[in-house]
């Protein structure tokens, strides 16, 4: 990685400082009245590539053009939109994030950017854009979800009714949205090798659909998944990760953290409707995202420039 990383060096140096300037600046592509560049793009693959400890090779850059220029579309889509409303940075979240993201040692991942000569800035701007917009889609959705009690409870008492054994589950997970122009199977592959590399949780905090749920889903009802979520799960054993799961929009990784099997008569009915009311909120505002951000792709105006 050195020796790539010295002739690309060598490379920028051999090229003159206005010509390598004009390069950089290049603009890609605009949308609506934002533009990305050239240099904002290879900020945006070099990061994933040394936040993932993969090699900085022209085989790895090539592979995350695809992917660097959907993200970037679509962070550009988002601060259009943020920019209609007047909200504040979380400087307590996004401080947690980076310390997440660089296991406390956030002057560290500093030095790890200047080494690179990558622009961290744009980097903090990415996560406090994705909080902002988590924000944003709780403040517009939040009066707009309705979800009817009546059915959860009739869920519940059926339960008590039949006097039978509770089976949960403590999951996590990983969501990755998919677009029209993204390859599942490479996004497959990718994830796969990230979790192998750096862990389910550390994937997780790096990868997890920023403007969905929490990676830590918590104790589950089996009786709150779908049908083939839970065929997947009840197979599973603690500490295990799913095969990926693909649905209409994303692909999901779950990781089985532990289960029990609860007594009826030992069970806490307000903690099961509890997070019976939350998944499905959750489910919701993820929905609703999604569909807030392809909204605004579809009326905006993206303009590849050759």
């Amino acid at each position: 990685m050195r020796i790539f990383i010295s002739i690309i060096l060598l490379i920028f140096l051999l090229i003159p400082k206005d010509t390598f300037a004009k390069l950089e600046n290049q603009i890609l592509i605009k949308v609506e009245n934002k533009i990305i560049t050239r240099f904002e793009v290879k900020n945006k693959i070099i990061t994933t590539l040394i936040l993932s400890n993969e090699e900085v090779s022209q085989e790895n850059i090539d592979r995350l053009k695809g992917q660097a220029l959907d993200f970037l579309i679509q962070h550009k889509l988002r601060k259009i939109e943020l920019e209609k409303y007047n909200l504040k940075s979380d400087s307590s979240k996004l401080e947690n994030y980076l310390n997440q993201i660089s296991s406390n040692d956030i002057e560290g991942l500093k030095r790890k950017f200047n080494e690179y000569n990558l622009d961290y800035d744009l980097f903090k701007d990415e996560i406090d854009t994705q909080l902002k917009w988590q924000s944003l889609i709780y403040n517009i959705y939040s009066n707009k979800i309705d979800i009817d009690e009546n059915i959860i409870n009739k869920e519940i008492e059926t339960i008590l009714k039949n006097k039978k054994d509770i089976e949960e589950f403590k999951l996590s997970q990983i969501e990755i949205l998919l677009d029209e122009n993204t390859q599942s199977d490479k996004k497959i592959k990718f994830l796969e090798k990230q979790i192998r590399i750096d862990g389910f949780d550390k994937t997780a905090i790096k990868y997890n659909n920023p403007s969905g749920q929490n990676n830590n889903l918590g104790w589950i009802n089996a009786k709150s998944l779908s049908k083939g979520i839970y065929s997947i799960i009840k197979n599973m054993k603690i500490g295990e990760i799913s095969k990926p799961i693909k649905t209409q929009n994303s692909i999901l990784f779950l990781k089985l953290e532990d289960k029990r099997i609860s007594k009826t008569e030992d069970f806490n009915k307000n903690e099961l409707k509890k997070n019976l009311l939350i998944q499905k909120k959750n489910e919701l505002f993820n929905l609703y995202s999604k569909s807030h951000l392809s909204k605004l792709k579809n009326t905006s105006l993206i303009e590849y420039i050759k």
